[in-house]
């Protein structure tokens, strides 16, 4: 059965009201036919994960497989993914992972600017649901869109900015990227230690003012 990214994978307080309002919301959209995108899908891809993740990972847009299983990075830039994850003591199951477009673009082609205006809150949504600590925007386009800058990714890789409220964003590589551009696996990984070592750190600090 399909992961609709709602589905219980642990039993963190609050969690359970996360899946809920993650589920109203697929439901809310499973059937969008907002832009021209749907009439090419095979499966909307709403996300997976942790319902109560406090890391959200966001890429830009599904691609083949993603489109064939309902499911966000499973083809070779989401093998690499997992595969990093693991190198720096993160699990896919801790984490939740979302894309800006529900729906593939033709040929995997960049997402266009209606597409982005029309997706985005649905995206804001799962943000405001989940409520994750830290988002790892990967690529130019994710970073770009919710850290409202111009900049490029090489430029702004591994920086911490804020968001909103208690959320804080990193920028890394696209996983994709490094499949074409395998020097950059290095600084995915660098990237990916960053962000493991932000969230002890910021579960410390929770701590710390608990005790």
């Amino acid at each position: 059965e399909k992961n609709r990214g709602y589905e219980k994978q642990g039993s963190n307080r609050g969690e359970e009201n996360s899946q809920v309002l993650l589920g109203n919301l697929y439901h809310s959209i499973e059937n969008c036919k907002k832009c021209s995108l749907y009439k090419l899908r095979n499966n909307l891809v709403f996300g997976a994960g942790n319902p109560d993740a406090e890391l959200m990972l966001i890429g830009e847009a599904p691609g083949r497989e993603e489109d064939l299983q309902g499911k966000p990075f499973v083809g070779a830039a989401g093998r690499l993914l997992t595969e990093a994850l693991g190198r720096v003591g993160l699990s896919r199951a801790d984490v939740y992972i979302a894309n800006i477009l529900k729906c593939r673009p033709p040929g995997n082609r960049n997402p266009q600017p209606e597409e982005i205006e029309i997706c985005f809150p649905y995206l804001e949504r799962q943000i405001e649901i989940i409520k994750p600590k830290l988002i790892c925007t990967m690529g130019n386009f994710a970073s770009q869109l919710l850290l409202k800058t111009s900049q490029g990714i090489t430029h702004i890789r591994g920086k911490i900015q804020s968001y909103k409220e208690s959320t804080s964003v990193i920028p890394i590589f696209h996983p994709a990227a490094c499949i074409y551009k395998p020097g950059w696996e290095r600084d995915f990984l660098e990237d990916l230690r960053m962000v493991r070592d932000e969230l002890k750190k910021r579960n410390n600090s929770k701590n710390d003012l608990v005790v």
